[in-house]
């Protein structure tokens, strides 16, 4: 008690003695953590425009204001704010004491594409992985694929991505998982396969990753998860960043792989803008890089522009408007085949090197209309357009233009129920001599119930009807449906459970692609069917909270089964205009196949005086087998390309200017790959020396990747990574060697 006396005699001493009011009222009391009691030491307490005080080491406060009706708020690092109203009369000494519930951050995101409405990810019926915008930055990433291959979960081989298992190689056409900006689809409409180079990293609020099917509210190839890039709005106040990169390639483990005599680099730089200006809201960001390759024959030079502009209508309430733009152009090499395993690995064969020049043009208008929250309006669309041009080899030229149309309409009957509906429109034209000319429409309708009957419980249910067509010849309408649970145990303990169903058409690039690379011959396959699939999962979700630490944990086991899945087979097939036999690859409908597993995933915030850090990772672990339609039984025979154990952890921390941590990536070996490229007749003509490769070197893998970074101020920046710090020496799919040890350092700024 004398504390407490003596703290509150020093507060009333150091509170000055002249005020401009005559005969004020006075407000004191305690700041504590509600769950623990514990006081909060140097807690905020503010009153009006640049007044107010701070608590002492046991939490008091004393604070001198104005009569009548006075707010207060009440903030502290790693709390929610509080505001409290008060009315004082002259002489009036009010006492207040305020409890203060921790935040966790996780838990209380808001996110969209789960159901394509704001929601908090802790209510959710599916797992769902949120990527913030400083993870970008802080690990110098520059490509999207690079970003979400560091999501635990997630593996993304040469620019494939699978989810949880769900999804292999297949030679860089079609996705069995979706990327959205902004909610739209942006896959390309030739190849149906993710530009992750087009992706805009520059001005973007969150990545919202979802895991398991997800057709009914996204339609085709979004079979396996949906990744959501979310652009930024701008804020009340101007805000501009930009960067500045530059980096080099060290040595492969392997010395009789060096085939270059002067280093080789890498540099980029971005630049973005957000200002509010009236009801406008206006966003530029642009992104430069230039890579020369650390194998030869494999460089890249790329340019990235995006425009984001939205006006709100002060005449029509709730009315909002704009278009977004993403446009890109690259020139590149892509590697497709090694010379040799012994000292060519990092060389490409000279028959398979192909210079491309692509132009990317995504346009996005759209306008919603809302009125008290009860009901609301969207329409949406995008133009994009994909040109991809070979100077060196025409007959892989591919122009595609699609058009995506989408009304959505929301109605809030009640606390108790939500309803979505909407309706989908996506029509494309490919004109190449690659796949030939060709046009495809889809249609589709869907509807979404999030319904409250109790408190703590959510229900969701939808259902889907798609129906496709590809040069005018009709595929049967598509019934898909979803349903989950979510259950809020206590108060930071949610339970979940989902099941959906999951589909996706088959590309352009499936159906007709006809070239050849090398000795690789690729053979078209216009009778290839729909795949289609569900999966399911029961989870929960805990939050974490203590004195110094917030978070989550986040616990999943998960089952899914696909039928028709397409692969590329390796066999004699007749050329489509010739009638000869000979070697190729064609997409056929061949594996029916099913995966189950766990998923372990958390996150920890930790504050310590000045030391701020996180802390996030996850395991899975999976079994991908094939299975017997009729018998329902397993096969003794494992999905190619997929790992049954990955990790993934990083760390950062920040202490007086510094900023530091690192990310680690952990797999163990891939389980079985196509067998072209271990028969005796095959392997040698397309990969040299990779047999003996993969049954003497291609084991797991262990790459991390340390950070280091120090604020000269609170606008500018330096900081290092090193990317494969310890050089280990693995490879995606077979070929493909994965980067080397490298080096980059960087300079950015905040104005």
């Amino acid at each position: 008690m004398m504390k407490q006396i003596l703290s509150l005699l020093v507060i009333l001493f150091i509170t000055p003695a002249a005020w401009a009011v005559d005969d004020p009222g006075y407000v004191r009391g305690r700041v504590y953590d509600r769950q623990t009691r514990k006081p909060l030491p140097s807690a905020t307490v503010i009153y009006g425009r640049n007044r107010g005080t701070t608590t002492d080491n046991n939490g008091y406060y004393i604070i001198r204001t104005g009569t009548g009706n006075v707010s207060l708020t009440y903030q502290y690092v790693g709390y929610i704010p509080v505001t409290r109203s008060v009315s004082l009369g002259p002489g009036d000494t009010l006492l207040l004491d305020v409890g203060m519930e921790y935040d966790i951050a996780e838990i209380d995101q808001i996110v969209v594409s789960a159901g394509k409405v704001e929601q908090r990810v802790a209510e959710l019926t599916v797992s769902m992985h949120v990527i913030r915008p400083e993870a970008i930055s802080a690990s110098h990433i520059a490509d999207a694929a690079e970003l979400i291959n560091k999501t635990p979960g997630i593996e993304v081989i040469d620019g494939q991505a699978s989810v949880r298992g769900g999804s292999g190689y297949s030679y860089g056409a079609g996705s069995r998982v979706l990327a959205l900006i902004d909610g739209l689809p942006v896959l390309s409409a030739d190849a149906g396969n993710i530009k992750w180079q087009f992706l805009p990293l520059e001005n973007i609020s969150q990545i919202e990753v979802i895991k398991g099917a997800s057709s009914v509210l996204y339609g085709s190839s979004a079979l396996n998860g949906v990744i959501n890039f979310r652009t930024a709005d701008a804020g009340t106040s101007p805000v501009t960043r930009f960067f500045f990169e530059a980096g080099a390639y060290g040595r492969p483990r392997q010395r009789e792989w060096i085939w270059w005599d002067s280093p080789r680099t890498f540099s980029n730089a971005s630049f973005s803008h957000l200002q509010k200006s009236g009801s406008t809201d206006l966003g530029v960001a642009l992104s430069l890089l230039s890579d020369n390759g650390y194998r030869r024959l494999n460089d890249e030079r790329l340019g990235r522009l995006s425009l984001k502009l939205n006006h709100t209508d002060r005449q029509v309430g709730g009315l909002r408007y704009g278009f977004n733009i993403v446009t890109g152009l690259t020139r590149k090499t892509d590697f497709i085949l090694w010379e040799d395993a012994w000292t060519g690995a990092l060389k490409q064969d000279e028959s398979t090197a192909i210079e491309l020049h692509g132009l990317f043009l995504a346009f996005d208008p759209h306008v919603s209309f809302q009125r008290e929250g009860r009901y609301r309006h969207d329409l949406r669309a995008r133009l994009q357009s994909t040109m991809n041009d070979f100077p060196d080899a025409s007959h892989n030229n591919s122009d595609a233009f699609s058009l995506l149309a989408e009304y959505q309409f929301r109605y809030n009957f009640s606390s108790l129920v939500d309803i979505n509906i909407g309706v989908t429109e996506n029509f494309s034209r490919i004109a190449s001599q690659f796949y030939g000319d060709h046009n495809s429409l889809n249609l589709a309708a869907y509807t979404q119930a999030d319904i409250a009957p109790v408190d703590r419980l959510k229900i969701v249910a939808g259902v889907r009807v798609e129906h496709n067509s590809t040069d005018g010849v009709p595929d049967r309408p598509v019934p898909l449906f979803r349903t989950g649970i979510n259950y809020r145990l206590f108060d930071y303990t949610f339970l979940r459970a989902s099941y959906g169903q999951g589909y996706r058409y088959p590309s352009i690039a499936e159906k007709h692609a006809a070239t050849t690379l090398g000795s690789v011959r690729i053979v078209p396959n216009p009778f290839i069917q729909a795949e289609s699939g569900w999966n399911s999962e029961i989870g929960i979700k805990q939050g974490i909270l203590t004195g110094k630490f917030n978070g989550q944990i986040d616990m999943a086991v998960f089952y899914l089964e696909n039928q028709d899945m397409i692969e590329y087979l390796f066999g004699i097939y007749p050329d489509p205009v010739t009638g000869s036999y000979s070697y190729g690859f064609m997409a056929t409908n061949v594996e029916q196949s099913r995966v189950y597993g766990t998923e372990l995933e958390f996150v920890l915030n930790i504050l310590s005086g000045r030391f701020t850090g996180m802390i996030n990772g996850g395991y899975v672990y999976i079994h991908p087998v094939e299975f017997d339609l009729r018998t329902g039984k397993n096969r003794d025979v494992y999905l190619k390309y997929r790992r049954k154990n990955s990790f993934k952890l990083g760390m950062t921390g920040k202490y007086t200017g510094f900023d530091f941590g690192f990310t680690l990536q952990a797999g163990s070996r891939i389980l079985n790959i196509d067998n072209v490229f271990l028969s005796e007749l095959t392997r040698e003509t397309i990969l040299p020396g990779f047999y003996d490769y993969w049954n003497e070197s291609a084991g797991g893998f262990l790459q991390i990747d340390p950070q280091l970074g120090y604020a000269f101020s609170d606008r500018f920046g330096l900081s290092l990574v090193v990317k494969n710090v310890l050089n280990s020496e693995y490879m995606g799919r077979p070929g493909d060697i994965m980067p080397h040890r490298n080096f980059s350092i960087r300079i950015s700024g905040t104005l």
